[in-house]
């Protein structure tokens, strides 16, 4: 479900830097792919932050395991190596990476309710802290999505998207330690996720250009991953074929992004006092 191919061919982009403060509202942000830079995404049951270097040990020696390396179509690298890999990611333009985590402890007695007039979840109150709410005891996965320019053929009754640059976001999802594979943990992750990008969109695309939108999401999971396939299928995502592809993969899509289906999948889940908050790093 893992496809990793970038970890194989990194690319450069200029750095710019973002700090967000109210939770899911449109404001200043990043030209590039920092759009996160500063964010973290934290549910009840997940907590998801951008992927720092002090991530990158825990994410090595995870994918040193050769089932991971199979499952995600990767290459082993050595740490150094990986470190650069970290480095292109969070300066390329057409990433979002997110690493996830078991969220804090006090997560719980966040308020509930979030205001769907103006599709926003509450405002954290207080910041999610590096190297303190996402040491490597808590890490257990990452999530991505990876933009590419859609060549499917326009449909006749989709006037909306004439003249633009259509792109299509493909996710990649991974939970790399087995005890917390098949409880929710994926679901909870790919719905925040989800959230943050539909309500990002435009900002997410910019890089490709004022006339970009984002036509629709994609998901390729292997055939003998019926757990995956089943958590896409439950939000919404639906097979193109019938049949695998050549590499024994279905590729699923989701082309309805509205926020308030989004929103209602969260509240369906019991993630519905999810938010956006501030990422930061403290001195001691």
């Amino acid at each position: 479900m893992h496809t990793r191919a970038s970890r194989l061919a990194p690319q450069e982009s200029s750095i710019a830097q973002d700090h967000c403060t109210d939770s899911y509202s449109y404001g200043s942000t990043a030209s590039k792919m920092l759009l996160n830079a500063n964010t973290a995404l934290l549910s009840p049951k997940i907590l998801l932050v951008p992927y720092e270097p002090h991530h990158v040990a825990t994410y090595n020696s995870w994918m040193q395991d050769e089932a991971i390396l199979e499952a995600t179509a990767s290459e082993r690298l050595t740490l150094d190596q990986e470190y650069q890999m970290q480095r292109n990611w969070r300066k390329d333009g057409d990433k979002l990476t997110f690493i996830l985590c078991l969220p804090p402890a006090n997560v719980a007695s966040i308020p509930t309710g979030a205001n769907l007039e103006t599709l926003s979840p509450p405002i954290a109150s207080e910041p999610i802290v590096a190297n303190k709410h996402d040491v490597p005891e808590v890490m257990i996965g990452d999530i991505n999505l990876f933009l590419s320019e859609s060549h499917d053929e326009l449909p006749l009754n989709d006037r909306g998207m004439l003249g633009k640059r259509r792109l299509v976001g493909e996710l990649e999802l991974m939970i790399a330690r087995k005890e917390f594979q098949g409880q929710g943990y994926g679901k909870a992750a790919v719905l925040l996720f989800l959230l943050y990008v539909v309500v990002r969109r435009e900002e997410i695309v910019q890089k490709f250009g004022e006339d970009s939108v984002l036509e629709y999401l994609a998901v390729k999971i292997n055939q003998v991953n019926e757990r995956s396939i089943a958590l896409f299928t439950s939000l919404g995502f639906k097979k193109t074929k019938e049949e695998p592809n050549y590499f024994g993969e279905f590729e699923l899509v989701l082309k309805d992004l509205d926020v308030v289906r989004v929103f209602g999948l969260l509240r369906l889940y019991g993630l519905e006092r999810s938010r956006e908050c501030e990422y930061v790093y403290k001195s001691e």
